[in-house]
Protein backbone atom coordinates (compact mmCIF):
# COMPACT_ATOMS: atom_id res chain seq x y z
CA UNK A 1 0.00 0.00 0.00
CA UNK A 2 3.20 2.40 0.67
CA UNK A 3 4.37 1.67 -2.71
CA UNK A 4 1.11 2.02 -4.47
CA UNK A 5 0.05 5.24 -2.10
CA UNK A 6 4.31 6.54 -3.42
CA UNK A 7 3.35 6.01 -7.06
CA UNK A 8 0.18 8.10 -6.99
CA UNK A 9 1.21 10.82 -5.32
CA UNK A 10 4.30 10.90 -7.84
CA UNK A 11 2.38 10.68 -10.90
CA UNK A 12 0.41 13.96 -9.63
CA UNK A 13 4.10 15.23 -11.11
CA UNK A 14 2.70 14.87 -14.24
CA UNK A 15 -0.56 16.27 -16.14
CA UNK A 16 -3.78 14.01 -15.08
CA UNK A 17 -6.08 15.16 -17.70
CA UNK A 18 -9.54 13.97 -17.50
CA UNK A 19 -11.19 10.94 -18.27
CA UNK A 20 -11.81 11.91 -22.10
CA UNK A 21 -8.58 12.79 -22.59
CA UNK A 22 -6.04 11.38 -20.57
CA UNK A 23 -2.72 13.09 -19.49
CA UNK A 24 0.70 11.30 -18.91
CA UNK A 25 -0.15 10.92 -15.65
CA UNK A 26 -3.73 9.48 -15.81
CA UNK A 27 -2.42 5.41 -15.81
CA UNK A 28 0.24 5.37 -13.04
CA UNK A 29 -2.60 7.52 -10.61
CA UNK A 30 -5.22 4.98 -11.65
CA UNK A 31 -2.85 2.01 -11.08
CA UNK A 32 -1.31 2.98 -8.32
CA UNK A 33 -4.93 3.54 -7.15
CA UNK A 34 -6.14 0.11 -8.28
CA UNK A 35 -3.56 -1.09 -6.20
CA UNK A 36 -4.19 0.81 -2.64
CA UNK A 37 -7.65 -0.35 -2.76
CA UNK A 38 -6.34 -4.05 -2.97
CA UNK A 39 -4.13 -3.89 -0.61
CA UNK A 40 -6.70 -2.07 1.81
CA UNK A 41 -9.27 -4.79 1.01
CA UNK A 42 -6.06 -7.67 1.20
CA UNK A 43 -5.34 -6.02 4.99
CA UNK A 44 -9.12 -5.59 6.16
CA UNK A 45 -9.69 -8.81 5.17
CA UNK A 46 -6.79 -10.17 7.05
CA UNK A 47 -8.29 -9.36 10.16
CA UNK A 48 -11.24 -11.68 10.24
CA UNK A 49 -9.75 -14.65 8.14
CA UNK A 50 -7.46 -17.18 10.95
CA UNK A 51 -4.01 -16.89 10.41
CA UNK A 52 -1.92 -19.87 8.29
CA UNK A 53 1.65 -20.62 8.73
CA UNK A 54 3.88 -19.10 5.36
CA UNK A 55 5.74 -22.41 4.39
CA UNK A 56 8.44 -20.88 2.10
CA UNK A 57 9.42 -23.42 -0.55
CA UNK A 58 13.39 -21.92 -1.93
CA UNK A 59 12.93 -24.27 -5.46
CA UNK A 60 10.13 -22.70 -6.13
CA UNK A 61 10.98 -19.39 -5.44
CA UNK A 62 13.96 -19.72 -7.90
CA UNK A 63 12.20 -21.78 -10.51
CA UNK A 64 9.57 -18.58 -10.67
CA UNK A 65 12.82 -16.23 -10.57
CA UNK A 66 14.49 -18.04 -13.56
CA UNK A 67 11.50 -18.62 -15.78
CA UNK A 68 10.97 -14.50 -15.64
CA UNK A 69 14.62 -14.15 -16.71
CA UNK A 70 14.41 -16.69 -19.41
CA UNK A 71 11.18 -15.07 -20.56
CA UNK A 72 13.37 -11.97 -20.54
CA UNK A 73 16.06 -13.41 -22.13
CA UNK A 74 14.41 -15.25 -24.80
CA UNK A 75 12.41 -12.05 -25.55
CA UNK A 76 15.18 -9.80 -26.38
CA UNK A 77 17.30 -12.33 -28.07
CA UNK A 78 14.78 -14.45 -30.21
CA UNK A 79 11.01 -13.55 -29.59
CA UNK A 80 8.38 -13.17 -27.00
CA UNK A 81 6.19 -15.82 -28.16
CA UNK A 82 9.23 -18.49 -27.30
CA UNK A 83 9.29 -16.32 -24.38
CA UNK A 84 5.91 -17.25 -23.33
CA UNK A 85 5.91 -20.77 -24.42
CA UNK A 86 9.26 -21.13 -22.07
CA UNK A 87 8.31 -19.29 -19.01
CA UNK A 88 4.40 -20.65 -18.79
CA UNK A 89 6.26 -24.52 -18.83
CA UNK A 90 9.09 -23.66 -17.19
CA UNK A 91 7.33 -22.08 -13.89
CA UNK A 92 4.58 -25.09 -14.47
CA UNK A 93 7.14 -27.60 -12.73
CA UNK A 94 6.75 -25.01 -9.35
CA UNK A 95 2.89 -27.00 -9.35
CA UNK A 96 1.78 -30.24 -7.71
CA UNK A 97 0.17 -31.76 -10.56
CA UNK A 98 1.98 -30.96 -14.06
CA UNK A 99 -0.44 -30.73 -17.10
CA UNK A 100 0.64 -30.09 -21.25
CA UNK A 101 -2.98 -29.24 -21.71
CA UNK A 102 -3.54 -26.74 -19.25
CA UNK A 103 -0.07 -24.70 -20.01
CA UNK A 104 -1.45 -24.93 -23.55
CA UNK A 105 -3.99 -23.06 -22.73
CA UNK A 106 -2.20 -20.51 -20.64
CA UNK A 107 0.18 -19.79 -22.95
CA UNK A 108 -2.29 -19.12 -26.16
CA UNK A 109 -4.11 -16.83 -23.76
CA UNK A 110 -1.08 -15.10 -23.13
CA UNK A 111 -0.13 -15.16 -26.78
CA UNK A 112 -3.55 -13.71 -27.79
CA UNK A 113 -3.25 -10.97 -24.82
CA UNK A 114 0.34 -9.85 -26.50
CA UNK A 115 -1.34 -9.95 -29.96
CA UNK A 116 -3.74 -7.70 -28.48
CA UNK A 117 -1.16 -5.17 -26.74
CA UNK A 118 0.35 -5.14 -30.22
CA UNK A 119 -2.54 -4.96 -32.59
CA UNK A 120 -4.90 -2.62 -30.79
CA UNK A 121 -2.82 -0.73 -28.31
CA UNK A 122 0.25 -0.65 -31.15
CA UNK A 123 3.30 -1.58 -28.42
CA UNK A 124 6.24 -2.34 -30.08
CA UNK A 125 6.37 -6.06 -29.08
CA UNK A 126 8.40 -8.89 -31.09
CA UNK A 127 6.11 -11.52 -31.08
CA UNK A 128 7.28 -13.32 -34.31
Amino acid sequence: MAIAALFGIASNNYQLGQFSRAGPGMFPFLVSCMLFVIGLVTVIRSRYVAREPIDYNVKNIVLIILSLCGFALISQFINMTLGIIFMVFFSALTGKGYSVFRNIKITAGLIAVAFIFRNLLGLNLPLL
